[in-house]
């Protein structure tokens, strides 16, 4: 039975374009004929939004089909899987009561792993090749959850002068994730926001290059396209197949897939 891959995409640096990442490295996994399970574990919903309109993310984060309802009872989150309408992609919505999650999860026994647990039996039926998770701009026991869930990391980085900020508290934070999830690798940086015009664009690749992490060589540019793909709730791939991001989404999902598996 293949190995399903669980990939997470963090950065305690807001706008850093997690969200976008994830949803556009799903989408372009499913059209390459992947079975892929995404999971919103960020209160903000940007995932979820990526794929449904906001009356129906709303509605959903209210109710009880959800991540924070399945992480309450600790469940198997095969029953909060729902279709994003595209083949092969399914998503676990969130809900802006994630909010308090890490104030829940201090009292759960091994709270590390509560969502590695819920996780498990997916993982184990093979039903996905890949579950890729969204996380809140944030440290803590939350993070450090999806981490343990997750085989592989991987860093959008924004290239601007405060894209940078805080990457090193990310990479020290790793280093005590280490004690509970041995197996966790970085996958890699993922350049986000990208103006070449500007000189911070080299300013922000000399810097990574120091970093103890791999640099994908597909970088995310600028393109008033994506925004207008998540004003449509749809991923760019759908929106505007051949437009610049869309194309440098494609390329990107390929080295994941290059590296991930």
């Amino acid at each position: 039975m293949p190995k399903t891959v669980a990939i997470c995409f963090a950065n305690n640096k807001g706008g850093s374009g997690k969200s976008t990442t994830c949803s556009n490295v799903g989408y372009f996994l499913a059209a390459a004929g992947k079975k892929v399970l995404l999971v919103d574990g960020d209160m903000q919903l940007n995932l979820s939004l990526a794929y449904f309109d906001e009356e129906r993310v709303l509605a959903l984060a209210a109710g009880e089909q959800n991540l924070y309802r399945a992480l309450q009872k600790q469940a198997d989150l095969s029953e909060y899987i729902l279709p994003t309408g595209y083949d092969r992609l399914d998503i676990v919505p969130s809900s802006t009561l994630m909010s308090s999650v890490e104030f829940e999860l201090f009292s759960k026994w091994q709270r590390e792993y509560v969502l590695k647990k819920c996780l498990s039996k997916i993982k184990e039926s093979g039903r996905y090749d890949y579950i890729l998770l969204d996380s809140p701009p944030t440290l803590g026991c939350w993070v450090m959850n999806i981490l343990a869930a997750s085989d592989y990391l991987i860093v959008p980085v924004e290239a601007s002068p405060w894209g940078l900020f805080g990457l090193s508290n990310l990479f020290e934070f790793l280093a005590q994730v280490k004690d509970v999830a041995p197996e966790l690798q970085v996958a890699g940086i993922a350049i986000t926001k990208v103006d070449g015009r500007k000189n911070y664009y080299k300013q922000t690749l000399e810097t990574l290059q120091d970093l103890p992490a791999h640099l994908f060589s597909t970088h995310i540019h600028q393109d008033s396209n994506i925004e207008w793909a998540q004003d449509n709730s749809k991923p760019v791939g759908s929106y505007r197949r051949s437009c610049r991001s869309s194309q440098e989404y494609l390329a990107l999902t390929k080295e994941v897939e290059q590296i991930c598996r």
